[in-house]
């Protein structure tokens, strides 16, 4: 008998946006460190710490969308896609450290502020704006959910350079230096309640949590209104990688009948489940009497 499925993981993309996008951030952010240094702005280094995260992003999302198009192995039976989790758990920490860093330098200047470069400071954030505006044109360009979401991100970095840059213009007019470090320690909070999301959704990942997009009533509710079948249980759905949906179950129907007559229904099922973000679907088909020993 012919037995052929169709459970090929549809989200890999090219990578060459992300590639771009990444040097480019990389080379901003060496520009920014050392311009931080010399314009004396604690502003300037934290979005130099926020840029070096967004770089590592990059790097790691590019890295591990080319290492997870490696075919399945004995070792990793569903892939090599949640390897994705990994950079976000990497990038997380090394935001948190970079937080802590502004925190300890910026509280300082809050009691006595120093007058940073504003000259500087203002060609470092126009400078900003250009490269991280490039970055995001760059990804506009790519079609894959990942090259959109670090491309909002990105979006994000060029409305916090447009704040620098209006706190620069103040401050070269007004002498109020503690902008400077309010202005850092701003960024430092945007940082960790971005961790703080990313690390949330890392978890729930890990952890096998029901992916956000799936309302596991709904699933029930649709496969209930088939004809065939009488009863559902043991479902469990969760996510590869935050984009890739899997779900099992026990479906039970009114009658036993052969492989080849559930056919219709099973793909009936999965073209369902599709338009409830659940690509890859395992069944197992039992009848009424069949004394199951999974109910939960």
């Amino acid at each position: 008998m012919a037995h052929h499925h169709h459970h090929a993981h549809g989200h890999t993309h090219d990578t060459s946006n992300i590639k771009v996008a990444f040097f480019i951030n990389l080379l901003f952010t060496i520009i920014e460190i050392i311009g931080g240094v010399m314009t004396n702005s604690i502003a300037i280094l934290s979005d130099a710490v926020h840029d070096l995260g967004d770089s590592l992003s990059l790097g790691l999302a590019w890295y591990f969308q080319n290492y997870s198009k490696k075919k399945r192995s004995p070792s990793f039976s569903y892939g090599y896609s949640r390897f994705s989790l990994l950079g976000a758990i990497i990038n997380s920490i090394v935001l948190v450290v970079g937080s802590i860093f502004i925190f300890i330098e910026a509280i300082p200047r809050l009691i006595e502020p120093q007058q940073p470069e504003t000259q500087g400071m203002m060609i470092l954030a126009v400078l900003g704006v250009v490269f991280n505006g490039a970055a995001v044109l760059r990804l506009k360009k790519g079609s894959s959910v990942n090259e959109r979401v670090v491309s909002l991100h990105l979006l994000e970095d060029v409305l916090g350079w447009v704040a620098v840059l209006i706190g620069s213009i103040i401050m070269h007019f007004f002498d109020i230096p503690i902008i400077d470090p309010i202005l850092s320690l701003g960024i430092a909070l945007f940082i960790l309640i971005n961790v703080y999301k990313n690390l949330k959704e890392a978890i729930q990942i890990i952890m096998q949590g029901v992916p956000d997009d799936t309302d596991v009533k709904e699933v029930e509710r649709r496969l209930l209104s088939y004809t065939e079948i009488k009863e559902i249980h043991d479902i469990h759905v969760w996510s590869m990688d935050g984009a890739y949906n899997i779900m099992t179950a026990h479906i039970v129907v009114g009658h036993e009948g052969s492989l080849k007559e559930l056919e219709p229904l099973k793909n009936k099922i999965r073209d369902d489940l599709k338009e409830l973000h659940i690509e890859h679907v395992t069944l197992e088909f039992e009848v009424m009497e069949e004394n199951c020993k999974i109910t939960d």
